[in-house]
């Protein structure tokens, strides 16, 4: 049996709104602290907000600092922030594709060194120049820098054996989030549901539909209620309700619809999404129900057709674990089966019964 990797992201920071602080486990052989920078917009944040003018440069300083009795060398690797499945902005390295929207991303404005070695008990600093796209820009250019032990050559030899076997293999990184405006005021996210299709998660259908952040700004406690129905229909076959959720800048992810074991069927359907966004006690608008009546500043009311086919149903339901299968057709050949050795056996004992009466009556 075979576990996949458990990525643990101890995150310096979380933007908008969100206030971490930077934190150290004994699981890391290193430890990482960002120095504010003259152009931070608030020194004391523990993660990179930087406002700069158009095309001005920075030079950006982490402290790398080694505590124990060997050499470590930290891999660095600079993202552009993206939105993951569970409506969280993932600021490290992912399968995750650039929206098309992205208009600027982060890695063609940053240059640092791929790996830096630490002496035993010893401290180093890494460098990162950033420089601003060379024209007026309105949002926030969004991305974070990971920090990662690099694996040795031969430690990477024992983990394959391991993986053939019964193994967990833990892998610890620090992301520090870097952004870069030019303005405090970036103006308001949008909203837009781009395509709705039947998937599977964890070997469970979903019906999931793509939800699209197309300005350069983040969307900030993200709210959903979404519903399925028939084309044309009122009746609601399928619903959910998301709340907590955050959208990086110019950024889209799948926001999924469970259907709880039942089965996939063909036809034309309806999702319709109402969406809340960035929380405000003095917004005029409210999720219906919400106990806590909690005001939003933002809201859309989106809605797009769909088609689920058959071939499409049919494969996705034969691999859903949750789906109970009908068996009634194969309970009824074993029957047939049965059956028919029932007959065969009649048939050859009357066979052999005829055949013992004839005997009797002619034993010459």
């Amino acid at each position: 049996m075979k576990f996949k990797k458990l990525i643990l992201l101890i995150t310096v920071v979380f933007c908008c709104g969100i206030f971490p602080q930077t934190s150290f486990a004994s699981e890391f052989n290193f430890a990482v602290t960002p120095q504010a920078s003259a152009n931070q917009i608030d020194k004391n944040k523990t993660y990179f907000d930087l406002l700069l003018a158009p095309n001005q440069t920075d030079e950006l300083t982490v402290t790398l600092r080694n505590d124990t009795a060997q050499k470590v060398v930290v891999e660095a690797q600079i993202n552009s922030a993206t939105t993951n499945s569970n409506g969280v902005v993932e600021y490290s390295q992912n399968a995750i594709k650039d929206d098309q929207t992205l208009q600027y991303n982060i890695k063609d404005f940053t240059k640092a060194p791929n790996e830096i070695t630490l002496a035993p008990h010893s401290a180093a600093e890494y460098k990162v120049k950033v420089q601003m796209p060379n024209e007026k820009f309105s949002g926030v250019i969004a991305g974070g820098i990971t920090f990662k032990e690099k694996v040795a050559d031969e430690n990477k030899d024992e983990t394959k054996k391991a993986d053939k076997g019964l193994a967990i293999k833990n892998e610890y990184s620090y992301v520090v989030a870097l952004l870069m405006r030019q303005t405090t005021k970036n103006g308001a996210p949008d909203l837009k549901l781009t395509q709705v299709a039947a998937n599977q998660r964890n070997a469970r259908n979903v019906i999931e539909g793509n939800l699209q952040n197309p300005k350069p700004t983040y969307l900030n406690q993200l709210a959903t209620k979404t519903t399925i129905t028939k084309k044309g229909s009122d009746k609601v076959l399928f619903a959910s309700e998301q709340v907590g959720m955050q959208m990086a800048p110019n950024s889209n992810f799948d926001l999924g619809v469970a259907l709880n074991g039942e089965p996939l069927k063909a036809g034309q359907y309806t999702m319709k999404i109402e969406a809340f966004g960035q929380e405000n006690p003095n917004g005029q608008y409210q999720l219906k129900g919400d106990e806590a009546k909690t005001k939003y500043e933002y809201h859309w009311v989106l809605a797009k057709d769909f088609e689920i086919k058959a071939e499409v149903a049919k494969k996705l339901n034969d691999t859903d674990v949750t789906i109970k299968k009908d068996y009634t057709w194969l309970y009824i050949l074993i029957g047939l089966l049965l059956l028919l050795l029932i007959i065969l056996i009649v048939l050859i004992w009357r066979r052999k019964k005829n055949k013992e009466d004839d005997e009797a009556k002619d034993p010459d």
